[in-house]
């Protein structure tokens, strides 16, 4: 199946602004990318390169003045598809691959190491087999107990704020599922991208659990993970998968995201 994905950045860029940008699809099974358009008005030169997590970046300068970026990209996909007995099991630590360890560790959003939150995970994962179910278990209970609500949160929000105040967005879900799952020793990560089931159109966040030797789909928001994703980066938490850091004085005006499915011939 075809995934089609659009996004488009409008700036208000006050000086001149260096930039780091996560904008283009990662290329990897399961996910052929068979166009990808990239455009900026006006035109400005950068750089690419591969960050510590592969994603594909680019460095630029934003000039002063409007600025619009478009991205857009059409991917070959497979949609989620449900689990079913044997459900793929708890992996011990000492037995993970050593590139899934960061995925262990607290990070800046997501503090796997406060008793709070590991209470809380073992509240919700009791009576629950280890592996699978557990991270099921957590990604249902963050759907079922904390509000999805625009404008409740921001850039300095945590999943132990979280826990405490039950209302956030699609990067706050994803933050506390992931901190639940670090503190039971499941490896999770943070991936961004493109959904094209979604109530509120937007570039969306959602979480991954390395179990049985490899990395599974899960996404709190959903009343059950679903759809055709196409995935643009992977990283601990929001701070290394930011789709613009900026390090200067530009205001983002507006982002608007499109999604299509396009059934094949």
């Amino acid at each position: 199946m075809k995934l089609r994905g659009k996004s488009v950045f409008k700036y208000q860029v006050n000086e001149n602004t260096p930039v780091l940008m996560l904008l283009r699809p990662r290329r990897q099974e399961g996910q052929s990318i068979i166009k990808e358009e990239f455009t900026t008005e006006p035109t400005f030169p950068f750089n690419e390169y591969t960050d510590d997590y592969g994603n594909q970046c680019q460095r630029a300068v934003f000039p002063v003045g409007p600025l619009t970026i478009t991205t857009e990209v059409e991917s070959l996909v497979e949609p989620h598809v449900q689990l079913q007995e044997p459900f793929p099991g708890f992996v011990p630590v000492e037995e993970l691959p050593s590139e899934t360890i960061i995925y262990l560790l607290p990070s800046r959003y997501c503090q796997s190491e406060l008793p709070e939150i590991n209470d809380l995970a073992q509240q919700i994962v009791e009576g629950v087999p280890v592996g699978y179910l557990q991270a099921e278990a957590i990604r249902n209970w963050i759907h079922q107990n904390i509000k999805y609500e625009y404008n409740t949160t921001d850039s300095s929000t945590t999943a132990l704020d979280i826990v405490r105040q039950k209302v956030g967005v699609c990067r706050d879900f994803t933050h506390l599922s992931i901190a639940l799952c670090r503190s039971l020793c499941l490896p999770a990560r943070m991936t961004v991208g493109y959904l094209d089931k979604l109530k509120y159109m937007d570039l969306h966040a959602w979480f991954e659990v390395f179990l049985g030797g490899q990395w599974h789909t899960f996404d709190a928001v959903q009343p059950q993970t679903e759809g055709c994703r196409i995935v643009i980066g992977y990283g601990r938490d929001a701070a290394d998968v930011a789709m613009v850091t900026q390090f200067g004085d530009s205001e983002l005006l507006s982002l608007t995201v499109e999604t299509a499915v396009i059934e094949e011939d």
